[in-house]
């Protein structure tokens, strides 16, 4: 392979943690929402579908989706099972909007999914009067029988922007208070959307709170560009032998930008603008071009606003100076695989110098050329950091199952091709 050069602009597909988060608070709301640029991805059909079974109207996913809200206590009961298929966010999320509602709802979904813990996200809703039964001791399938639900004061076991998710959407449906303590370095894009649609939601560093809440206004959105798919072109223009990447309309989200920052600690050159605002989110471009890479020790109070970008970081890793070091971050076992285990053992595979650890890995880097065939266990994750780390001069890398991307961005392999050479 020639030396790698990158150029040109890539517009990434819409973010997909506001893509799931659009849906169901336009679902919620009283009126009609119009979403513009929202993630076409499984994942987010699979919101979509759920919410179609409990009976929002809701056209095929499509550039511009509009959806008539059905008010905060408005859906119905559905008739059959809630397919979620491989979406945690989907499964978390609804999880706690039927916990409020006046009915009972089975969540299922794919192998993957089911294998993924659900009692972390039962806990805080059965606290708040919810009835939650496992077909296995945990995962899906499982019902929640909702109804009349109390006040809650839950400090979270780990930083995780779904629970508490789940537990604001459930007061925001059942007209109680919620507070949701130890969330602060997790995903902040719930509570953003809240606070804009008109709920009454106050927020610091420290803790969430949502007061009862009697109606949400209509979402009126372009969604930003997702800084996490933005992420791969980072990696990718930060390993190039010369040109830049520009990445317009991004999510400049502070809670999923780290990532940009580390790109930046390692030494490549990175620049961010902000330009505008879209439903609380900052909005703007990103610039990347290559560096002197070195590797980077991320402890574990950074490892929450870098949980999706760590496979791509052992990859960055395994071709920069020095050693990059994980810890913290057994989070990463419990994703669509186990991230951990799938990273080191591919890593191992191509030639590459890892130490896998309980909570993380060490990555010890070189310039000796990478090269065999990926297994990505149908990780999106995965198949896209190899895939970048395979377009690295004198690689010789390929991935077994490209189609996985899907689930977050269908385009990728399109991208990558267009804007590497």
């Amino acid at each position: 392979m020639a030396a790698l050069r990158v150029h040109g602009t890539v517009h990434v597909p819409g973010d997909k943690s506001i893509s799931h988060r659009a849906l169901l608070l336009a679902a919620l709301a009283e009126g009609d929402s119009s979403i513009r640029g929202i993630l076409v991805s499984s994942d987010v059909a699979a919101t979509a579908s759920v919410l179609r079974e409990m009976g929002v109207e809701l056209a095929p996913l499509s550039a511009q989706v509009h959806v008539r809200g059905r008010g905060v206590r408005g859906l119905s009961a559905p008739g059959a099972p809630l397919e979620c298929g491989n979406s945690g966010t989907t499964a978390r999320l609804v999880a706690g909007i039927v916990a409020g509602h006046p009915f009972s709802a089975t969540l299922v979904g794919d192998a993957s999914l089911s294998r993924r813990p659900m009692q972390r996200v039962a806990r805080p809703l059965q606290a708040m009067g919810a009835l939650i039964k496992f077909a296995n001791s945990d995962g899906l399938p499982m019902t929640v029988h909702g109804g009349p639900l109390r006040a809650v004061d839950w400090i979270l076991e780990t930083p995780t922007a779904q629970v508490k998710s789940a537990i604001l959407l459930a007061a925001l449906v059942a007209g109680v208070s919620a507070t949701v303590r130890g969330g602060g370095r997790s995903r902040d894009h719930t509570e953003r959307m809240l606070a804009a649609l008109g709920a009454n939601l106050i927020s610091d560093s420290a803790s969430v709170t949502i007061q009862p809440t009697e109606d949400i206004m209509p979402v009126d959105m372009d969604v930003p560009g997702d800084a996490s798919s933005a992420a791969y072109f980072g990696g990718l223009a930060a390993i190039a032998d010369e040109g830049d990447m520009d990445l317009p309309g991004v999510g400049l989200n502070p809670t999923r930008t780290a990532f940009f920052g580390l790109l930046r600690a390692m030494g490549a050159d990175v620049t961010t603008t902000v330009r505008n605002e879209a439903a609380g989110e900052p909005v703007g471009t990103i610039r990347v071009a290559r560096g002197e890479l070195r590797g980077v020790a991320i402890p574990p109070e950074d490892v929450p606003e870098l949980l999706d970008e760590l496979p791509l970081i052992a990859c960055l890793g395994a071709v920069a100076a020095g050693e990059t070091r994980v810890t913290g971050a057994g989070e990463l076992r419990f994703k669509e695989s186990d991230r951990i285990a799938v990273t080191v053992a591919n890593l191992r595979m191509l030639g590459a110098d890892v130490e896998e650890l309980p909570d993380g890995f060490v990555v010890r880097g070189s310039d000796r050329p990478l090269a065999g065939r990926v297994k990505t266990g149908g990780d999106h994750r995965i198949a896209m950091a190899f895939g970048v780390l395979a377009r690295r001069w004198g690689s010789a890398v390929s991935v077994d199952d490209r189609s996985c991307v899907a689930v977050s961005y269908p385009e990728f392999w399109d991208d990558l091709q267009r804007v590497s050479a």
